[in-house]
């Protein structure tokens, strides 16, 4: 964690709650800027912004006034658990074709025909 924002947290924050991932959220106390209050999260672990729910996403941005309860954020049957943004590791995505991937690609196969505006 960032020495400056423990202070800062230390000094000014009020906790607020926290999420399934140990992140916690804080809202500042007292002095108000620009008429909002000042919210912010201190990551447990690794700063990774994709690991903020999104009812904690609402309320550090905020949509909402009060964290969103338990049962507006229950977990719905098409849901997916949560992963980490890949990206820049060795887990990222890498389509067909890419460099690190291989560099191979499927053989065109000719049945494109390029678009040409009526004359009419």
């Amino acid at each position: 964690m960032i020495t400056g924002t423990i202070l800062f947290t230390w000094l000014k924050g009020q906790q607020v709650g926290k999420d399934q991932y140990g992140n916690r959220y804080f809202r500042s106390r007292g002095k108000k800027l620009w008429g909002r209050e000042r919210r912010w999260v201190l990551y447990k672990g690794r700063h990774e912004a994709s690991k903020v729910p999104p009812e904690w996403h609402a309320w550090l941005h905020h949509t909402t006034d009060e964290p969103l309860t338990a049962s507006v954020t229950e977990t719905r049957p098409w849901q997916k658990e949560h992963v980490p943004n890949l990206t820049g590791t060795a887990l990222a995505y890498l389509p067909a074709g890419h460099d690190r991937a291989g560099g191979r690609r499927a053989a065109a196969t000719g049945d494109y025909e390029a678009w040409t505006p009526d004359a009419s």
